[in-house]
C-alpha cells in the first residue's frame, strides 16, 4: 500500500523560507516522477514542481528560482526548499505519486505579509 506523507508546513512571514518533506512507502521514490502540487483557498489544485525518475527537474514559472524539488532516495523522500516565499504562496502542498497517481494529504503553508 502506497502511502505519502508531508510534513513542514507552516506559518512564515513574507521573504521567509521553509522547506516541505514528503516521506515516501510502499513504493520507491527513485523509480518514478514525483511532484508537488499547490492549492490556494478557493483554487484549483496547481502543479508546482517535478522530479524524473532521472533527477530531473522542473518548476512552475512563477516560482523558478525560489523553489527546489530534490529527492534523498536513502530517506526515500522528496523535498520542496521555498525561499522569498510570498503572500501569494500560501495554500495546501500535495505530495504525488505520478506513477500510480497517489497523493500525500497535504500540508498548510500560510505566508503572512
Amino acid at each position: 500500500q502506497v502511502q505519502l506523507v508531508e510534513s513542514g508546513g507552516g506559518l512564515v512571514q513574507a521573504g521567509g523560507s521553509l522547506r516541505l518533506s514528503c516521506v515516501a512507502s510502499g513504493m520507491s521514490i527513485s523509480r518514478y516522477p514525483m511532484a508537488w502540487y499547490r492549492q490556494a483557498p478557493g483554487q484549483q489544485r496547481d502543479w508546482v514542481a517535478t522530479i524524473t525518475s532521472g533527477g530531473s527537474t522542473n518548476c512552475a514559472d512563477s516560482m523558478k528560482g525560489r523553489f527546489t524539488i530534490s529527492r534523498d532516495n536513502a530517506k526515500n523522500t522528496v523535498y520542496l526548499q521555498m525561499i522569498s516565499l510570498k503572500p501569494e504562496d500560501t495554500g495546501v502542498y500535495y505530495c504525488r505519486s505520478i506513477f500510480g497517481n497517489y497523493w500525500g494529504q497535504g500540508t498548510q503553508v500560510t505566508v503572512s505579509s
